[in-house]
């Protein structure tokens, strides 16, 4: 399987991912924390989670038009790849200094470290499909 066969599945999976993350947070918000985070209370305004699921549809849109056309699509992928560095940043400082006070935040982080390396990769594949361009 060619490079470019490999990319479109990594960034459906990743739409996928993030579509799926984006809706449960932002329809069904009280529920993920009231099953998986009891432990830590919940922002004291819906707002707090809607609007970084609704950034996570945005994403999702945007692994879409990747998945769709990657080397084409190639200036998109540094944003995946900031917005994974952003999200484990945070998440592995707090979880280092011992600040991460619900468990469900890791396996999110971890998943995301594999993403990021896979979107690193796809980024240098592209540049080489698109004659070069790292």
């Amino acid at each position: 399987m060619n490079t470019h066969k490999m990319i479109k599945p990594l960034y459906r999976v990743a739409a996928l991912y993030d579509a799926v993350l984006g809706l449960a947070f932002l329809f069904a918000g009280n529920f993920v924390f009231e099953k998986f985070m009891p432990e830590i209370a919940k922002p004291n305004h819906d707002g707090y989670i809607q609007f970084p699921a609704a950034l996570l549809l945005i994403f999702a849109l945007m692994y879409a038009a990747i998945a769709r056309d990657p080397v084409r699509n190639r200036n998109l992928i540094p944003y995946g790849i900031l917005l994974k560095v952003s999200y484990c940043s945070v998440i592995l400082w707090h979880w280092t200094t011992g600040n991460l006070e619900a468990w469900i935040w890791k396996p999110f982080c971890i998943l995301d470290i594999v993403f990021l390396v896979l979107f690193v990769w796809a980024w240098r594949a592209t540049g080489k499909a698109a004659g070069g361009q790292n």
